[in-house]
């Protein structure tokens, strides 16, 4: 049975991406790539004459000069030839480098066997726990600038600052937070987080987030506000001659 690949526009597997979405049921950290017009190329997939899945391309913006594979949704009926639908894929494509969340079964085990030098660029949390932190003489208020960023004050003065982005597939929001440096290692990191955490599902979604594997500090200071990790985004080269008939 014949795999293949074919170029498609954004639209021809919106109902694929849908699919993929409802599958993943957590945050999908490029979800919003497909929005940046020309910055991916689709590519519908194809068994025995069937549309099977689709795959998708990341080239431009910061992965100008490449050609990263960073989404792949194969059908159930069709999973026994994922292998043989993403060797097509990479081949119809051209692909260099390829980029996967952890959580995202399908392509981290292809990245796995078509990638190398694979490294961690971002550790992926999820909100699992409750805190229940305080601060005495803190005030949050909305700044109002960019969308949805809050600062705390302590005594009048900016101590730390965040907010909620919603570049994330809804109803998901990425929680991101900074702390003044004299405000550093005295709980102030955590109580912002865990309030944005709130204020996210005050507004009906879900709080995610995300930060280097390397800092150590921000992965504390999100763990004890009650997010916990679920995954990793994970990036490699595609070696030329990875594709074997």
């Amino acid at each position: 049975m014949e795999c293949i690949a074919k170029p498609a526009s954004v639209q021809e597997i919106s109902h694929w991406r849908d699919l993929y979405r409802k599958e993943m049921n957590c945050q999908i950290v490029h979800d919003s790539m497909h929005g940046h017009l020309g910055w991916t190329e689709p590519f519908l997939l194809y068994a025995g004459g069937e549309t099977a899945g689709y795959g998708s391309i990341l080239i431009r913006g910061p992965w100008t000069g490449t050609r990263t594979i960073f989404e792949f949704f194969v059908l159930p009926a069709w999973r026994s030839r994922a292998f043989d639908l993403f060797s097509a894929f990479v081949a119809a494509s051209g692909a260099t480098a390829m980029r996967a969340q952890t959580n995202d079964r399908l392509l981290a085990v292809m990245l796995h066997v078509w990638a190398r030098d694979i490294s961690s660029e971002r550790i992926l949390f999820e909100d699992r726990l409750t805190s229940a932190l305080s601060l005495e003489g803190v005030v949050l208020r909305e700044r109002g600038e960019p969308d949805n960023d809050w600062v705390l004050e302590a005594d009048g003065v900016v101590a730390a600052k965040g907010g909620v982005l919603y570049h994330y597939n809804r109803p998901y929001g990425d929680v991101y937070m900074e702390v003044a440096e004299p405000f550093r290692q005295r709980g102030f990191g955590s109580y912002l987080v865990q309030e944005l955490k709130r204020i996210c599902r005050a507004q009906g979604s879900v709080p995610c987030a995300r930060c280097s594997p390397e800092n150590i500090a921000s992965r504390k200071t999100l763990q004890k506000a009650g997010f916990v990790p679920c995954g990793h985004i994970l990036a490699g080269t595609i070696p030329a001659g990875a594709v074997k008939q």
